[in-house]
């Protein structure tokens, strides 16, 4: 290991992009503590300490930038919800969409462009919405006497620093190592660790007058957690080989095909798209109802739809497994899997080719989304569980979404620093 990091650093390449990574997250760092101006900050800390889910949520991901309410309070969730949006937009819905990304590369900048300017007016309106309902939500105003005009300043402020993330981000994919949004999102919730860990001790030490946290529980939280990051290692990690073989063609005087493959199908192929989107949509009338939270059917939202109530968690858990099994089918397609084989000359050994070959990879691709949707489900809900049974307070759970972002970011950006060793016949990481 400790010759792998000492490689790293003698491929110029690779560490020019590795200091340009970690000099964009210092840049993060210090603008997550620069407020916006004239704002009460003492808003946001009572959010926090409320236990408000969806802004536990958000400020994890930002790396405590909400409660600071600094210029990244938003952090980067416009852009992914403007890509999100731009995806589903290109599945056929728009049909100028849809062949962009039929267009390669040129298609791909054209989505890219739109997903910017998407980025921008969501995050404007997210931004407005946000100071607004933040303001005296908590019994304390945000902005003393707060007009039109105040509010129309803070979003524009929030929507520039969620910009400027943007082109941190693209600039990391680009010129460092691993995807930049990723790597923005990454260290975020890394950043919230040393909170969550200093209000672990100050709950379990100063106010249950403690010496010493009990060491069995701690050893079992920490063997627990340790099998989580084992168990989420390898279900994304796992493949399932489809065995492939393309025919021997004549053109000319030459010959092609006639080669072995394999069509590598993940058991989580769909990543953690499918938590997000889960925990968007179960939050969003929680949201509304925050609005009016006087009024008894707001209540009753704001209440039983929460994350770790039992409706809403069960709600939560149907949402995760129909996103899984929708955003994988959308992405690999069996259908066009299935004429491009017959196309080239491939077939599956023992299945004809055409409509028997898209019925076998639908019920391959159908069993393996139903245990990586039963996966997402279970781990996005297990710390719930895990912190109730600890006792710890609830501002210090992370999330399943959180530790499936953080192993995922790090294993993706492990394999790109790999291909690099590799390539310049140097062991990685993972092959040895």
């Amino acid at each position: 290991m400790f010759k792998t990091l000492k490689n790293i650093w003698r491929v110029e390449d690779l560490r020019k992009r590795i200091l340009f990574t970690l000099f964009v997250l210092f840049v993060f760092r210090i603008g997550s503590f620069v407020p916006v101006p004239g704002v009460n900050t003492d808003v946001f800390v009572q959010a926090n300490q409320a236990g408000n889910e969806l802004f536990g949520l958000l400020n994890t991901f930002s790396g405590g930038a909400l409660q600071q309410f600094s210029i990244f309070a938003l952090s980067i969730f416009p852009y992914i919800t403007s890509s999100i949006i731009v995806q589903l937009m290109s599945m056929d819905v728009i049909p100028k969409f849809a062949e962009w990304a039929k267009q390669g590369e040129h298609g791909k900048k054209q989505l890219a462009q739109i997903t910017r300017y998407g980025t921008i007016l969501l995050g404007f309106i997210q931004a407005f919405a946000l100071s607004i309902g933040f303001n005296r939500l908590y019994g304390t105003e945000m902005i003393l006497n707060a007009t039109f005009v105040d509010y129309l300043v803070i979003a524009i402020v929030l929507t520039a620093g969620t910009a400027f993330l943007m082109w941190l981000g693209e600039q990391v994919t680009e010129h460092g190592i691993g995807n930049g949004i990723s790597i923005i999102i990454f260290a975020g919730i890394v950043a919230a660790i040393p909170t969550h860990i200093r209000t672990t001790i100050e709950s379990e030490f100063i106010q249950d007058n403690q010496a010493f946290m009990n060491t069995l529980k701690v050893v079992i939280l920490l063997l627990v957690l340790a099998l989580i990051v084992i168990g989420v290692v390898f279900i994304q990690q796992g493949i399932r080989k489809i065995p492939v073989q393309y025919a021997k063609r004549v053109v000319g005087n030459k010959m092609y095909g006639g080669q072995n493959t394999h069509i590598p199908l993940k058991i989580n192929a769909a990543g953690v798209i499918p938590v997000i989107f889960a925990m968007s949509l179960l939050q969003f009338p929680v949201i509304l109802a925050s609005f009016w939270s006087t009024l008894p059917w707001a209540k009753w939202v704001t209440t039983y739809l929460a994350y770790d109530q039992p409706l809403g968690m069960v709600l939560f858990v149907i949402m995760v497994i129909g996103f899984t099994f929708f955003y994988t089918f959308v992405q690999m397609n069996p259908n066009q899997m299935a004429d491009n084989m017959k196309k080239n000359g491939g077939y599956i050994p023992g299945i004809r080719p055409g409509k028997a070959t898209e019925k076998y990879l639908t019920r391959v691709m159908t069993r393996l989304t139903m245990t990586g949707s039963i996966f997402l489900a279970f781990i996005s809900v297990l710390p719930v569980f895990l912190g109730a049974l600890a006792n710890l307070p609830r501002t210090v759970q992370i999330g399943g979404t959180s530790l499936l972002i953080v192993v995922g970011v790090a294993l993706d950006t492990m394999k790109q620093i790999e291909s690099q060793l590799i390539k310049r016949h140097y062991k990685g990481f993972i092959n040895k």
